[in-house]
């Protein structure tokens, strides 16, 4: 164990970045491709049952999914980057401190999600976007994934202290896991020769997978095989740690509530036209084939983000910044692959979930539009996590809001009215240029005030 131990920081403190962050990388981004597999699988059986309505349904849920994943993500980035650089500079304790409570408060606060969820689900349905025709089917798959968050919030916090220490294996294999177990339950639970259940199915195999893998994440950690250890005695949640962790996490909270915004107008802007159904049911697609593009590029930064916050806490100037270009270069190539194969595939992958027409021409302009000028993302998401490295939460907080709040909800707000579905199209690509132009100005002063914080403390 210790050999493992001293293994995994070897990883994070000598191994040349590019090479660091790689190895920490593809079984990271692997693991969420597999995550991906939840709702692809559930879109894809989901049109099986050759129901327009249904598919709609579940995409005005992927709002609620999204402020879900956001609360997640405050708590589990925010303790991945503290618990990282309490590794780099030799505190264990502190960071067995951190996770513990961390993994402890996700618990209560799952709790809450899942009881406000079922409380509150049909004005929450009906404000992002559900029509009558719709709401029913919508509830239907709502319910169990408010359920699900007594698992995700402290299986994803887990995940991300996983990473912190670079245990990626085990992070792979809970994940991959519950993906492969829901590719399974889907079918079963969903059509007439299993349960019959249609959409509340493939939401209940969801929810079933996702236990299996908080199950096998806590494991993990309550067997000793980790570096961080999770013990009741080191469960200590003062003001002082909440607040270190929520000021880290919330740069990455805000990209997916922003996102879940985004998806939530473009519904309602779509509600006001002739074919609103169809083009909801469109979007609700594409959005989900969005997300392995997202995916990708999340999963190369969980890669980046231990190696450049172990590099930060250990106060090696040069290794931080070697991670940082390298980052910037592969966020930027991965992101041109992404948006390239979903433009010249567009049609025959919006067609492996419905095979109405009029959705698939809606589909296939939408996915076009929505990954023309993707970079824009990559780069954006990379210079949020690595504000968030160094400690500069106000101008991660900032970066965050710029793509899919600041600049795409007026344009979503606007361009509809003028153009109709044409301004659908083009808020995105709109959005995308202006973040381009503020995320590139942004990378000077990132590096300057992270070799003055390193310079302070040598």
């Amino acid at each position: 164990m210790k050999k493992e131990n001293a293994r995994q920081e070897s990883i994070l403190g000598d191994m040349k970045p590019s090479r660091a962050i790689t190895r920490l990388a593809v079984p990271a981004t692997l693991a969420l491709l597999a995550k991906a597999v939840y709702n692809i699988v559930d879109t894809a059986y989901i049109g099986m049952l050759g129901s327009d309505i249904a598919l709609a349904a579940v995409g005005v849920t992927l709002p609620l999914l999204l402020i879900m994943v956001s609360v997640e993500n405050i708590f589990a980035a925010g303790a991945a980057v503290l618990a990282g650089r309490q590794l780099g500079a030799g505190d264990k304790m502190g960071a067995n401190r951190t996770v513990t409570s961390v993994v402890g408060l996700s618990v209560f606060i799952g709790m809450f999600l899942c009881a406000a969820g079922i409380i509150f689900m049909e004005p929450l349905l009906r404000a992002f976007g559900a029509s009558e025709a719709v709401l029913p089917q919508a509830g239907d798959y709502a319910f169990w994934m408010f359920v699900a968050a007594l698992a995700n919030l402290p299986a994803q916090s887990m995940n991300c202290a996983a990473r912190a220490e670079s245990s990626v294996k085990i992070s792979s294999i809970a994940v991959v896991t519950g993906a492969a177990l829901n590719v399974v339950l889907d079918p079963v639970f969903m059509f007439d020769w299993g349960f019959a259940m249609g959409v509340e199915g493939a939401s209940l195999a969801t929810t079933v997978s996702q236990f299996v893998t908080f199950f096998i994440l806590g494991w993990f950690y309550l067997s000793g095989r980790s570096i961080i250890k999770i013990k009741r005695e080191y469960f200590k949640p003062q003001w002082t740690l909440i607040k270190s962790v929520t000021l880290i996490g919330i740069p990455t909270a805000v990209i997916q509530i922003c996102l879940a915004a985004a998806t939530s107008l473009t519904n309602i802007a779509a509600k006001s036209m002739t074919d609103a159904d169809l083009i909801i049911a469109a979007y609700g697609v594409v959005q989900r084939l969005v997300l392995i593009g997202c995916y990708v590029v999340m999963g190369f930064m969980q890669g980046y983000q231990p190696v450049a916050a172990y590099s930060f806490g250990a106060n090696r100037e040069e290794r931080f910044h070697e991670s940082v270009r390298f980052a910037l270069r592969t966020s930027l190539i991965l992101t041109v692959l992404v948006a390239g194969t979903y433009i010249l595939l567009a049609r025959p992958l919006i067609m492996l979930f419905n095979r109405n027409p009029a959705v698939i021409d809606y589909g296939v302009r939408l996915l076009i539009s929505q990954v023309a000028l993707y970079p824009a993302f990559g780069l954006c998401y990379m210079m949020t996590i690595t504000y968030q490295t160094i400690g500069s939460s106000r101008y991660g907080l900032f970066l965050s809001v710029i793509r899919q709040g600041l600049f795409y909800v007026p344009f979503i707000l606007i361009l509809p009215g003028i153009m109709g579905v044409t301004g659908i199209y083009l808020a995105q690509p709109a959005a995308d240029i202006l973040t381009m132009a503020v995320c590139l100005y942004s990378v000077k002063p990132m590096k300057r005030m992270a070799s003055e914080h390193m310079a302070a403390f040598r």
